[in-house]
């Protein structure tokens, strides 16, 4: 019943202009891109998001520190806006799942570096990105936009020489972020004005 309920409020509460969507960016909205990586409109959705992050994410900001952790989640939340942004401007969206997708992103490199046991994480992701891709409604382009983030991200959280470790993890996460800029000004100047 309580679940009833929390859903039945959720979709009563207009939340059509935290919605990433292509169109509202071209027409200077660029703060759609944030903010669709942090509401939900279904219970499912956003409990699926939290469990995910209460699995994976104190073992990730252990190992990399709260300020690197909410910088991965940044990014990779904004890269899946992004290729939304360039290949599905038409679509609205909503959800942390692209940013979840570039922690198992990052997490999928930090483990192999260390020599860890990939199967676990890469049956996780694996999954997801079937369901991904088999259930109607669900926005491949930010999923897949924030895993490839979290893979780019990853590789310099993960093979940053000790001497210049912090130069080297900060700057792939900006060169990263750049790149999501050169994604989101591509995709919209494809639409329409």
């Amino acid at each position: 019943m309580v679940v009833w309920g929390l859903q039945w409020v959720i979709r009563q509460t207009d939340l059509s202009y935290l919605y990433m969507w292509g169109n509202g960016v071209a027409d200077g909205q660029w703060y759609r891109m944030i903010t669709s990586v942090f509401f939900h409109t279904a219970f499912l959705h956003i409990a699926m998001n939290m469990w995910s992050l209460w699995i994976i994410g104190p073992a990730l900001e252990q190992l990399l520190g709260r300020w690197r952790y909410l910088g991965l989640y940044l990014v990779a939340g904004l890269a899946g806006s992004a290729l939304q942004l360039l290949v599905a401007p038409d679509t609205a969206a909503l959800g942390a799942s692209g940013a979840i997708f570039g922690l198992l992103g990052a997490m999928v490199v930090l483990q192999r570096k260390r020599g860890y046991q990939l199967g676990p994480i890469l049956a996780i992701i694996v999954v997801n990105l079937v369901a991904t891709f088999a259930i109607p409604g669900i926005s491949w382009e930010a999923h897949v936009g924030g895993l490839v983030a979290g893979l780019l991200v990853g590789l310099g959280l993960a093979h940053a020489p000790e001497q210049r470790r912090s130069l080297v993890q900060w700057g792939t996460m900006g060169l990263t972020l750049a790149l999501v800029l050169v994604v989101s000004l591509v995709g919209v100047a494809q639409i329409p004005g």
